[in-house]
């Protein structure tokens, strides 16, 4: 952990804000429960964010800011996610600016630049309409051409901080007749320099979770934007609308992260606490199989989503594949996770004051949005599903020294020690080329594993492990076969089955990057997870609806156990890269007796 400077701002956010079960600390759980029952925006947290000058890290270095890498941002949000999504995605609404540092011109990056850091701005997107949802073809709102600039009309809605943003990017039919992809246009609408008179607010909504967010809508009526708010020329705004979810969808993974360690935690916490039946319920062994299970999903989702992180920054091309992969398989896999354990806590999941003043009553509602926005489950798996024909293609095409470029790639984008190439938004492409180096890079992964023989390694794990990438394998090559053989249609009439052989590809996905993260990083994250029980077991759990499965010993699951307490107990957070969370008033006082029995 030393060598991997990527979570120093994690640990360095995590230790100003304090442990969140102090009711004195910044956002505590006592605070952000107070803040979602008076349903009103948390401008005192989000400003506390702004004074530590978190903004400069959604701001890339060429363009003035501190943005290093997207491995370093997915840790520090889901520091603030831990403690409450609403405040979490408030201020990460920020991340739209990666629409400007893609796409901008220099003048814009400048001005959005300066926007963030002095003047504590931030910015929303307005691409959907109430009529016409994820269809942004279809949408109404209109920019029409006038001398200088165009005249906005039309609604966008719902968006998350509308009304408290000072700048919107809003998708607009820029060419009415043609009404097609190449009839939009996206613009950075700065409203300090519209007139009032022209556009408006909508009313807040409300919300079955995130309660206190900003959640509205934005008019515009006649409204005169100057050209040099249009982004990147018109016509370009579906081009850069879908590229820029390339980015969102894939960070959304953090959302997930920080809800997913708070609620299995808190769970935990009230299990090793709570006696029936003469036992804790920890004790109990159906709540501690849920209680692992949910470390295991966890665990699953780190390799998938910090190796998608990494991957921004070597293979942008992918994303048309990666993104839709984490922003389903990761969000979906954390909300089923929080709904399984749920049970363990019995009725006091349901109450909003008895356990640790109602916070996973809370994390439950507001983290079951994630999945839905930027592009809900089924359009990302219908962006999958357009995309098979060419993915089994590439596969059968490979040849010696296209893997060797896989091999390459997958080097630095799981060794957790390589150092990144800075990221290049400009390779993003709206539709791949076929290529998907996590899938495609298994046989290399079989070929590397077959070599860690000499290794001070269990034979019997390793053997495992070898035995199930070959199960993931031969599932790859089983759905290629599917597609192959499978009726296929563009546009949305995708038959139910696709969708279902969607959803596999993503779980065969993470599959790949638990063997990817594992292979490449035994040595640097520790005993546990060079041992690999973690990671047969997660193979497991992620192949036994395809029929696979590997009979293991009782000892792995108390392996894993074993570590989920030792985090809980050091309040590490639950990762394959444990970073250290804010002391707890325990550790505190724990240091503080050490200290003075030292000066004594």
């Amino acid at each position: 952990m030393d060598k991997l400077k990527q979570y120093w701002l994690a640990e360095e956010l995590e230790r100003a804000l304090g442990d969140p079960e102090n009711p004195d600390s910044t956002m505590s759980f006592k605070r952000v429960i107070e803040i979602d029952e008076s349903e009103e925006f948390p401008h005192q947290e989000i400003e506390w964010l702004y004074n530590w000058k978190l903004q400069h890290h959604y701001i890339p270095v060429n363009c003035g800011g501190e943005f290093t890498s997207f491995e370093e941002f997915v840790a520090f949000v889901r520091v603030l996610c831990r403690r409450d999504q609403t405040i979490g995605i408030a201020f990460t609404t920020m991340f739209w600016s990666f629409i400007t540092w893609m796409a901008g011109t220099e003048e814009q990056k400048q001005k959005l630049a300066t926007y963030i850091k002095d003047e504590h701005g931030t910015m929303c997107l307005g691409y959907s309409e109430k009529e016409h949802g994820a269809d942004l073809i279809g949408g109404d709102l209109t920019a029409t051409k006038v001398p200088g600039g165009y005249l906005l009309n039309g609604e966008k809605w719902p968006i998350n901080r509308a009304t408290i943003s000072g700048v919107s990017y809003i998708l607009a039919k820029t060419d009415q007749e043609d009404g097609g992809a190449r009839g939009l246009s996206l613009f950075m609408v700065e409203k300090s320099r519209l007139d009032p008179a022209n556009y408006y607010n909508l009313p807040k909504i409300l919300t079955h979770g995130i309660r206190a967010s900003d959640m509205s809508g934005i008019g515009f009526k006649d409204c005169f934007v100057p050209e040099d708010m249009l982004i990147k020329g018109e016509g370009a705004g579906l081009e850069v609308a879908l590229k820029g979810f390339q980015i969102t969808r894939t960070l959304c993974a953090a959302f997930s992260h920080g809800a997913g360690d708070t609620a299995l935690r808190t769970t935990l916490k009230f299990a090793i606490n709570r006696v029936i039946y003469n036992k804790t319920v920890f004790d109990i062994p159906q709540p501690r199989k849920i209680l692992v299970d949910g470390f295991l999903d966890l665990l699953i989702c780190d390799c998938e989503t910090i190796g998608a992180a990494r991957g921004f920054h070597v293979i942008p091309q992918q994303f048309s594949v990666w993104a839709a992969v984490v922003k389903y398989f990761v969000t979906v896999q954390l909300e089923t996770m929080i709904n399984n354990i749920s049970s363990v806590l019995g009725s006091r999941f349901y109450m909003r004051e008895e356990h640790d003043w109602g916070i996973f009553q809370k994390v439950l509602r507001d983290n079951s949005i994630i999945s839905v926005f930027d592009g809900s489950t089924t359009v990302n798996l219908h962006a999958l599903i357009l995309q098979f024909r060419q993915l089994t293609k590439h596969r059968s095409r490979r040849n010696s020294a296209k893997m060797e470029a896989i091999k390459s790639r997958l080097e630095i984008i799981f060794s957790l020690e390589k150092q990144l190439p800075t990221f290049e938004p400009e390779k993003l492409e709206i539709v791949g080329r076929g290529a998907d180096d996590a899938l495609q890079g298994l046989e290399i992964a079989l070929e590397q594993l077959k070599d860690l023989k000499a290794a001070n390694l269990n034979t019997k794990v390793l053997e495992q492990i070898t035995a199930l990438t070959e199960c993931v394998i031969e599932e790859v090559n089983a759905h290629d076969q599917q597609i192959a053989n499978s009726a296929f249609e563009f546009g949305h009439d995708q038959s139910p089955e696709l969708f279902e052989i969607a959803k596999k590809y993503c779980a065969l996905h993470a599959a790949a990057a638990c063997v990817h993260m594992w292979i490449y990083n035994r040595e640097i994250l520790g005993e546990f997870f060079a041992g690999g029980e973690w990671l047969v077991l997660s193979l497991n759990r992620l192949l036994q609806p395809f029929g696979h499965s590997q009979k293991v010993d009782q000892l792995y699951w108390e392996k894993v156990t074993q570590e989920m307490l030792k985090l809980y107990n050091e309040n590490k957070v639950f990762s394959i890269v444990p970073f250290q969370l804010a002391q707890t008033q325990k550790q505190e006082n724990k240091t503080n007796a050490s200290s003075e029995l030292q000066h004594a």
